[in-house]
């Protein structure tokens, strides 16, 4: 979409800035997207980047939680501005200055920047798993609906991509379901 849409920002709901990199010990490529959109990636990956990587001040983070020392000093170094929402998040009237320098705008949402207690589709709601120390996020459903309705409203937003969502509820259910003779045969 960076190719095809001129003067283009992404807004990037998420409670974790996914600007991990391979160095930083941790596995996992979908802590990797933003660093790679930016030029940062594995080698083998920014390689095959045709369009022009996105810039710090092309990037706007909403609901972001503490970070590790590594995601901390490559957004320092790097320049992109954020700010820590674990008590207040980023006002409408900063999402609408953000979105006004574009002409296009693509979103990003990652379920984990919702509250698991109120959402229980996300890997922080499963008591089975553990993580690398990261948090989930703080956000209500109500405040990601207001956050939505306020990007949409003042933007054309050309992409919109949703990360993370993990249904273990849904999971168990079919795993329980599918040793009762009625349902496999």
């Amino acid at each position: 979409m960076h190719g095809k849409y001129e003067n283009t920002g992404i807004v990037w709901i998420d409670a974790h800035p996914d600007v991990s990199a391979v160095k930083d010990g941790y596995p996992n490529a979908h802590a990797m997207v933003l660093g790679s959109l930016m030029g940062y990636g594995a080698k083998p990956l920014s390689s095959m980047m045709k369009n022009e990587k996105f810039k710090p001040n092309e990037i706007l983070y909403i609901g972001l939680q503490e970070l590790h020392d590594y995601q901390k000093q490559f957004l320092d170094d790097t320049g992109v501005s954020y700010k820590i929402q674990t008590k207040e998040l980023v006002s409408n009237e900063d999402i609408i200055a953000f979105i006004r320098r574009f002409d296009h705008i693509l979103v990003h949402f990652d379920i984990d920047v919702l509250d698991e207690r109120q959402f229980h589709s996300t890997y922080f709601a499963n008591p089975e798993l553990t993580g690398d120390g990261s948090g989930g996020g703080k956000m209500t459903m109500e405040k990601l609906a207001e956050i939505f309705h306020c990007v949409a409203a003042s933007s054309d937003i050309i992409g919109f991509t949703i990360a993370e969502y993990l249904p273990f509820d849904e999971h168990r259910l079919h795993k329980m379901l599918s040793g009762i003779r009625i349902f496999t045969e």
